[in-house]
């Protein structure tokens, strides 16, 4: 015969707490209404070295594009390569350029992306144009005249 067991107590067993998600910190994104080109053309412009490279934001001044990234060579060539990096990494990313003008003179190129225009120039052309000044001039609200008092007529006399 069988002597019944003692039932042993089972012990609670301690809850184990699963690490939370290590947080990092958002990585520095762009707004996302920013074009998709625009990280594209910036990330281009870095990997062939462009100099003295300007974002300028011209929604609101102009239909033909939404942003404005003016950029410098050092030589023709270099302006030629540099627009070819462009219109090569645009079109990996699946953005088609609308258009490339100027290669063949070599001192400025324009690669037109959608939203976005891209100007290549020597820095003497970036200098005579002077197309920073042009666009990223300050946006002034329409000044309103303060209201002038009225004034009144003498009231007639008569005499």
């Amino acid at each position: 015969m069988k002597t019944p067991s003692k039932s042993v107590a089972a012990k609670p067993r301690a809850k184990t707490r699963r690490p939370a998600p290590k947080r990092t910190a958002p990585a520095a994104r762009k707004p996302s209404n920013l074009p998709r080109a625009l990280p594209i053309v910036e990330a281009a412009l870095a990997d062939m070295k462009a100099v003295d490279v300007r974002v300028i934001d011209v929604r609101g001044l102009s239909d033909v594009a939404d942003f404005m990234v003016i950029a410098s060579g050092t030589s023709d060539r270099h302006l030629r390569s540099v627009a070819d990096r462009v219109v090569q990494m645009s079109k990996a990313a699946g953005q088609r350029p609308l258009g490339v003008e100027g290669e063949q003179q070599g001192e400025w190129v324009l690669v037109d992306l959608p939203d976005v225009m891209v100007h290549i120039m020597l820095p003497r052309t970036r200098e005579l144009y002077q197309l920073e000044q042009l666009w990223d001039a300050p946006r002034k609200e329409p000044a309103t005249a303060p209201r002038a008092a009225k004034r009144r007529r003498p009231a007639a006399t008569l005499s």
